[in-house]
């Protein structure tokens, strides 16, 4: 009965990322920086949150975009902290950033359409599109130090582009795009019928300053969606919960698939959501902060080119000199040095490796020895 399914299912690739870290796994004695999650747990109080309203009985159905009171935060948090005006009836609470990036190209995507993604980049992009019947068209970013540069993104733009999609800060570079990057992004796109979709999730870990998104430019307010979620900022990846940002008119039509796609987000889970809005990330930020400067020491110290990340809990260096594809040097480095990467090649990036410093202080020291001594082995 295969034959008789979705014919789009055949098109979307298996996640590399799982495989090597599955591969890791199996190997004795391997440790992993590979993992793209808080080590963290939940803040108590948003946990308590969620308690309180479970011995409340708030387990019964909700609006499908979820509580006002939730929708209403958002909604004052976004403009308090960062200048983006949405109204509460501008906000759908979603099952994480995954469901509300699907549900913003479901939304915008058909058979034919174009999705234009800088790389490196998630994998979700590209497959989404796919699942959506539409193609993935690939800009290539590391030439410029993972800046969108105009003239290579109206290279990539053609009469069937329906969307281009910006991650700021970037998974897996860590790079924030600047200003010059977002005006590009806006002079391709403006008053073209061409939607940007920002995946924000790791905009409050940044390291230099609050950072811009294309959502302030309020003359693309019309053809821009912001995806965000609660997972990384508030260590909360198993909850589950998200939220889009979008014009009125815009998200009153993605509604109409969102209350088919899940009805709702859990209830108890919103009023957590709420506590986490007025918690501040600032402590696990100042950790990253200093895990960062200690990983760029030794990546400096080791010798691996790298662009200096601004932002979410990832490093990004090049391993282009060795005589070896990203993913030959992950699987080597797995068997012959005990520790797993992320190659580049699964964020369309190839010559790279991504690192996370999710970890401890200590693990963090100990993968950087591992990594010294692999490279060390290889280059003599």
């Amino acid at each position: 009965m295969i034959e008789r399914m979705n014919p789009a299912l055949s098109g979307v690739t298996p996640s590399a990322i799982r495989r090597f870290s599955a591969l890791a796994k199996e190997t004795p004695g391997c440790m992993a920086l590979t993992l793209g999650e808080p080590d963290f747990d939940t803040p108590a109080p948003v946990v308590a949150a969620a308690e309180t309203a479970l011995e409340r009985g708030e387990t019964h159905y909700i609006a499908n975009n979820g509580r006002e009171d939730l929708r209403e935060a958002i909604s004052a948090y976004e403009r308090e902290h960062h200048g983006l005006r949405y109204a509460p009836d501008e906000v759908i609470v979603t099952v994480g950033a995954t469901q509300a990036l699907f549900l913003a190209l479901f939304g915008i995507l058909e058979p034919g359409d174009e999705l234009v993604v800088p790389t490196p980049a998630y994998p979700l992009y590209a497959e989404a599109a796919k699942l959506c019947r539409a193609t993935p068209v690939f800009l290539d970013t590391t030439a410029s130090a993972f800046q969108i540069e105009p003239d290579a993104l109206a290279a990539v733009i053609t009469p069937r582009t329906k969307a281009i999609v910006l991650n700021s800060p970037n998974n897996p570079t860590g790079a924030v795009l600047g200003l010059p990057s977002l005006q590009a992004v806006h002079d391709a796109i403006i008053g073209r019928g061409i939607f940007s979709v920002c995946d924000d999730v790791y905009r409050e870990l940044t390291y230099g300053g609050r950072p811009h998104s294309l959502a302030e430019f309020q003359d693309l307010r019309g053809q821009v969606l912001v995806a965000q979620s609660f997972s990384k900022p508030w260590a909360m990846t198993g909850w589950r919960m998200g939220y889009l940002l979008g014009d009125r008119k815009v998200v009153q039509r993605l509604a109409l698939a969102h209350q088919f796609m899940v009805s709702s987000t859990p209830a108890p889970f919103q009023r957590a959501c709420v506590e986490a809005l007025g918690t501040d990330p600032g402590p696990m930020v100042e950790t990253y902060r200093a895990r960062r400067a200690y990983v760029l020491e030794r990546l400096e110290a080791i010798g691996l080119p790298v662009v200096r990340p601004q932002g979410a809990f990832y490093v990004f260096p090049s391993v282009a000199e060795f005589p070896m594809g990203s993913e030959e040097f992950c699987t080597r480095l797995i068997r012959e040095g005990g520790l797993a990467l992320t190659p580049g090649s699964c964020f369309g990036a190839e010559g790279y490796v991504r690192l996370s410093y999710c970890y401890s202080n200590e693990d963090l020291r100990e993968g950087l020895d591992r990594l010294e001594r692999f490279i060390s082995s290889i280059r003599h």
